[in-house]
């Protein structure tokens, strides 16, 4: 009789315990799951909110690029004439009202032909072009659609620089050629935290032969004039260094973009072609880069 209290005694004693310990144990589980789900999140939250995303959007064989994070927004080109509408309906899409800084970074129709959808769209606060004009139906659609929104387009110098709180844009070149509106283009580069990124419209190598000198070490390269064998010389390649490169460029382009010779040269580089993957994006926590690609609508 004795023995059976015994073990009565002795499994009561093991059921309560087991049930402390369960218990105890849950609650540590749901503490530590808590603490992870927390850490996630504060880890999530640094590297969305800020983060610099820059969009090699896929406009055939033309150049858009939108630079952006939660604050502030930059558009870099506008594709081509028929482009406008679509890349209008994609960046609403992103959740974009205005625009701080627009560029154009020279006056061909593959730059800057959905360019009056855009100053139609969306409010800019500084447009930026080269000082040279041309005559063609585009350039003037962009003039209009300038005055009909009051708002004036100012020219940039050399070695002039913006600054969006992190985000730091330099002037590296503008040109002034009449001849040759390529070599008028724009060259941009943006630097956010330890990250680059080097924007080069369509100037030729006669322009990087002018920038050599400059700091033009970049994480990314957008490529120049759609990856032509014009542009992106050896010598300016080894100086830019770049871990990544990407070409806008369209499929089975009349032009045969992009050239062998300059494929030839990247091919140590990580490369991304909008032809290919559609459209690019990176996002850069100031030190570390990501990227992603995804198919849009936005190359008619």
């Amino acid at each position: 009789m004795k023995k059976k209290k015994l073990i009565s005694f002795i499994f009561g004693f093991l059921i309560i315990l087991y049930a402390f310990l369960k218990t105890d144990l849950l609650s540590n589980i749901k503490s530590d799951t808590a603490s992870v789900i927390n850490s996630i999140k504060q880890t999530n939250d640094i590297v969305t909110s800020d983060a610099l995303n820059v969009y090699y959007i896929d406009v055939g064989q033309a150049d858009s690029i939108l630079i952006k994070n939660d604050k502030y927004s930059v558009l870099i080109d506008a594709g081509n004439n028929e482009d406008g509408i679509k890349l209008v309906n994609y960046l609403n899409s992103l959740g974009i009202k205005k625009f701080d800084y627009v560029f154009a970074t020279h006056a061909h129709e593959d730059h800057i032909g959905g360019m009056d959808d855009i100053i139609n769209n969306f409010k800019i606060d500084h447009f930026y072009m080269p000082d040279v004009a041309t005559t063609t139906k585009t350039f003037e659609d962009v003039l209009d659609s300038l005055a009909n929104n009051n708002l004036k387009y100012d020219t940039l110098n050399i070695d002039e620089e913006f600054k969006l709180d992190d985000i730091i844009i330099d002037v590296l070149y503008v040109g002034d050629e009449n001849n040759d509106l390529n070599d008028t283009s724009i060259v941009l580069k943006v630097t956010f935290g330890k990250n680059t990124f080097l924007f080069t419209g369509d100037a030729s190598s006669k322009v990087e032969k002018k920038i050599i000198n400059k700091d033009i070490k970049s994480d990314v390269l957008k490529v120049g004039h759609h990856g032509s064998s014009y542009s992106t010389s050896l010598e300016f390649l080894n100086k830019v260094s770049p871990s990544y490169a990407v070409i806008s460029v369209g499929k089975n382009n009349s032009y045969n973009h992009p050239s062998t010779i300059t494929l030839d040269r990247l091919k140590n580089i990580k490369l991304y072609r909008t032809d290919e993957n559609g459209t690019i994006i990176f996002k850069s926590d100031g030190t570390n880069i990501s990227v992603s690609t995804c198919k849009t609508d936005t190359n008619d």
